[in-house]
Formats: C-alpha cells, sequence, structure tokens
C-alpha cells in the first residue's frame, strides 16, 4: 500500500478539505466528514491536492501511510457523490419497513427484529424485501449492511435469509435427497 500512498488525491472543485493538527476536516454537497489522521503521517493540502508522507520507513509506517491516503479517499468521494449498499429479504412472509429512525423486519422469528437506524444513514424500503442503505460514511455503511445481514445470512440449504444484492450463496443438497440415491 505505499506506493499507494505516495499518489497525490485531487480535490473535486465542489469540495472543501481542511487539515487542523492530526484531524481532516472534508466538506462537499452532500455533507461534512472529518478523521483522525496517524501521527505518523503528515497530511498537507497543496495546490488542490491532498499529500500525504510518511514519518519513518518502518513496515507500521508504510501500511498506514496507504491506509490514511484510501481513507481520505473514500472521505471525498463520500461528500460529493455518496454510498449505497442494496440488501434483499429472500423467506416466505419475510418483509422489512422502515418506520422513522427504526428499522422493522419480520424474518421468522416469534418476534419482530427492530434496528435503530444511526445518524448519518438513510434506509428505503422500496419494496417489502429490499432495502437500500445510503450514507457519505463508507465505514458507517458497510458496518450497519453487515449488522442487517448477519441477523439472518443466507443459508445454503433454501437460499433464504438476507444477503447483499448480487451475492451467490451456493447451496448444498439436503440429506433427503442426498442418501435417496
Amino acid at each position: 500500500m505505499s506506493r499507494l500512498g505516495k499518489k497525490p488525491l485531487a480535490i473535486p472543485g465542489a469540495v472543501k478539505v481542511e487539515i487542523k493538527g492530526r484531524t481532516v476536516h472534508v466538506e462537499g454537497p452532500k455533507g461534512k466528514l472529518q478523521r483522525v489522521i496517524s501521527d505518523r503521517i503528515v497530511v498537507e493540502n497543496k495546490d488542490n491536492q491532498v499529500i500525504l508522507k510518511r514519518v519513518a520507513d518502518t513496515k507500521m509506517d508504510r501500511s498506514l501511510h496507504g491506509l490514511s491516503r484510501a481513507l481520505i479517499a473514500n472521505m471525498i468521494k463520500g461528500v460529493t457523490d455518496g454510498y449505497t449498499k442494496e440488501l434483499e429479504i429472500i423467506g416466505v412472509g419475510f418483509k422489512a419497513q422502515v418506520q422513522g429512525s427504526t428499522l422493522t423486519m419480520h424474518l421468522g422469528f416469534s418476534h419482530p427484529v427492530i434496528v435503530n437506524i444511526p445518524e448519518g444513514i438513510i434506509i428505503e424500503a422500496p419494496k417489502a424485501t429490499q432495502l437500500v442503505i445510503k450514507s457519505i460514511d463508507k465505514e458507517l455503511i458497510g458496518k450497519l449492511s453487515s449488522e442487517i445481514r448477519s441477523i439472518y445470512p443466507p443459508e445454503p440449504y433454501k437460499g433464504k435469509g438476507i444477503r447483499y444484492v448480487g451475492e451467490y450463496v451456493k447451496k448444498k443438497v439436503g440429506k433427503a435427497q442426498a442418501t435417496s440415491k
């Protein structure tokens, strides 16, 4: 990742990047983000570009160099375009609905599963079996979507559960079909 860290990050016209100490503030048309960068990395804002330099050349510094660049690039992309994750719910009687800041899902349990939607995330349910999660923070959207998926991950026999759109679930043969040969 250290070679990636050496590349300067171009700042689009609608984005404003400020560096105050170790904190990087990024503001764009979709919102504001901030992140504290390691003290082993020096961040500079020159000529509409963000340049990152490492203090030393240890293995840890090289990995933090690339990581810091990727995190700032994700922040810039988030405030300009935003991020979207789509989940689909597969199963008879499985459904989801959004009510204010809570997501209520009926997944075949004896009770509905309620998930609180954190600030900075928008969840839409265009269909009862589809969820669209939008945010400017890539880390937050990934964490929430994986938490929702982990409530009922897709099972390999019937394929029911919560999965990402486009995710392939390898199906297994059940024991009744395996022994009937």
